[in-house]
């Protein structure tokens, strides 16, 4: 008894001084992220200095600046065949609609009041785009999904014609999970979605009916897209169709054109749920134009590396978003300065914190592990989507992206968020990290809102690259989940895209901000050290892509 008692004794020391080296490994006492480093960078970037950050200003020179010579002290290598930079070709578009829209049928006209009762703008650059007597299509939800079994556009020609489509998912509101995914959104779901598949199909335009809970923000956020400029990628070299218009067209006018045209919209609403909807001609034509100016320009993503010691064709890409909102609208208190500390200055110090603690760990990755800041992530996720369509290293050999914008300022979380939960094995990696210091992952709470596809991770996952992407916790160490809840709601409220968005050491607490960074730190560590190669789980939207070229 007492050699098997010794034993146990043994065992069990053994055990726990494996567990001590593991905390150890995780920055408990070990300072792995260091809190004082992430604090500077936020601090810097989010200064008045850097005005913003808005792409083509004095603020980008400052902030790619800053992060090459960041990159360039820790002995980082160039990412982009000896630079740090990767250009991104911009255009910037002001479409001015005329101030209506005429709609005819045969049971009588209506006239739109731009604005008031829809919003449009276009993608195309030529000086004036028109169209007069365009045929109306209502198109259900505007899905084409293989996996799901579903196509709206199914047995119609579109081409030349406005299809009218409704937001979000079929499973929106149903109450049945296994409809699309009930009401988490999917990629379908998304509005961006929906002008992508009508672009596909050949449609004229694209007009989204907008209902306040599917979509998740009332018109009044919509109608910020009227007569204002958009950055897209220029794209004068492709000959990739463009739509004449995209839009958005209130649910009260909407319900007007289905009377007209003899539909119910109700009734609507139940055949769209249903995979044999089949797309209906409205019988009325509309009328208008958009007087359009296009401008053309540079900006810049920043790519560091550090190389692998054995499968150094194989990458894991961490990301996050440098530029913010420049300098605009004045607040309350006469600040016109769009710092953006949280969105995105403290998703890029954990960017830089990440790359030196690789640079400076004394086991190096045998994988390459890449370091890229995009531009141009408020203005349409385009620095992703640029490196997306000209990746620096082939989508074939990268293993995983890792995305961060918005690291936590609230004190430490028991909790990490994985938002878009479902999507991909990396889910998995990041709980087991999470669960060695006795932390746990849980879904976000509003699943509706497509956070999933609205970050810079969202391009790798349309090219098929499996991406994770976290939030920050609401379980608050201390003061329980209400509390969490309080602070991010108050953080919406008083801070989101407002000048107010600054670093306040008063009110910010980076200590769970460590604990997250490290997590992050350690799915990539574990990547880069090993083998695997995570894939999309079944029912993601994007696993038949990565399965395609991963045969």
């Amino acid at each position: 008894m007492k050699t098997k008692y010794t034993l146990l004794g043994l065992t069990g020391l053994g055990l726990l001084f494996s567990c001590q080296q593991d905390l150890a490994n995780y920055g408990q006492g070990s300072d792995l992220i260091k809190k004082e480093n992430l604090e500077k960078h936020v601090q810097t970037l989010a200064s008045d200095n850097f005005l913003g950050r808005m792409p083509f200003t004095e603020g980008e020179t400052k902030t790619i600046n800053y992060l090459k010579s960041n990159f360039e002290e820790m002995g980082l290598e160039p990412g982009n065949n000896g630079s740090y930079f990767q250009e991104v070709p911009l255009m910037k578009i002001t479409a001015s609609p005329a101030s209506s829209m005429k709609v005819v049928s045969e049971k009588g006209d209506l006239e739109l009041e731009g604005l008031k009762d829809y919003v449009i703008w276009t993608q195309r650059t030529e000086e004036k785009v028109s169209f007069e007597d365009a045929e109306l299509v209502f198109a259900g939800f505007g899905i084409v999904a293989p996996e799901y079994g579903w196509d709206d556009y199914k047995n119609i020609d579109v081409k030349d014609k406005i299809v009218v489509v409704l937001v979000n998912d079929p499973g929106f509101g149903t109450e049945d999970a296994e409809l699309f995914k009930g009401n988490t959104m999917t990629y379908y779901g998304r509005w961006t979605y929906k002008y992508e598949e009508a672009a596909r199909q050949g449609a004229l335009g694209c007009l989204i009916v907008h209902n306040t809970i599917p979509a998740g923000y009332g018109f009044n956020v919509v109608q910020n897209n009227w007569n204002t400029s958009k950055l897209y990628l220029d794209d004068r070299s492709s000959t990739a169709y463009k739509p004449a218009f995209e839009g958005w067209v209130t649910l009260s006018v909407a319900n007007k054109l289905f009377d007209l045209a003899g539909l119910n919209e109700r009734e609507m609403l139940a055949k769209a749920r249903k995979s044999d909807f089949q797309a209906v001609p409205m019988n009325m034509k509309a009328s208008s134009s958009l007087e359009v100016m296009a401008e053309y320009d540079v900006s810049k993503n920043v790519i560091a590396k550090l190389e692998g010691s054995k499968r150094s064709d194989e990458y894991i890409i961490y990301t996050a978003h440098w530029d913010h909102l420049g300098i605009g609208k004045p607040d309350e208190t006469g600040d016109s300065i769009y710092n953006g500390a949280l969105d995105n200055a403290s998703g890029t110090a954990a960017l830089l914190e990440i790359a030196r603690a690789f640079k400076q760990a004394d086991e190096k990755p045998e994988r390459t592990v890449v370091f890229l800041a995009v531009t141009a992530e408020e203005q349409g996720l385009w620095g992703s989507a640029y490196y997306a369509e000209n990746p620096v290293f082939p989508k074939e050999k990268t293993v995983a992206n890792i995305n961060m914008d918005g690291i936590n300022p609230y004190g430490k979380m028991k909790d990490i968020v994985l938002v878009g939960m479902g999507q991909s094995e990396l889910e998995e990696t990041l709980t087991d990290e999470a669960d060695k210091v006795g932390r746990y992952t849980s879904p976000e709470p509003t699943p509706s809102a497509g956070y999933y596809f609205r970050s810079d991770h969202f391009n790798f996952a349309k090219i098929g690259i499996p991406a994770l992407y976290t939030g920050t916790g609401i379980d608050h160490a201390e003061k329980g989940k209400e509390y969490g809840k309080e602070l991010q709601d108050n953080y919406t409220a008083q801070y989101y895209h407002k000048p107010s968005d600054e670093y306040d050491p008063q009110r910010w607490n980076l200590d769970g901000a460590v604990d997250d960074v490290e997590l992050l730190y350690h799915v990539g560590r574990k990547l880069a050290l090993g083998k695997d190669w995570p894939n999309w789980k079944e029912g993601s939207e994007f696993k038949a892509t990565r399965d395609a070229y991963m045969k």
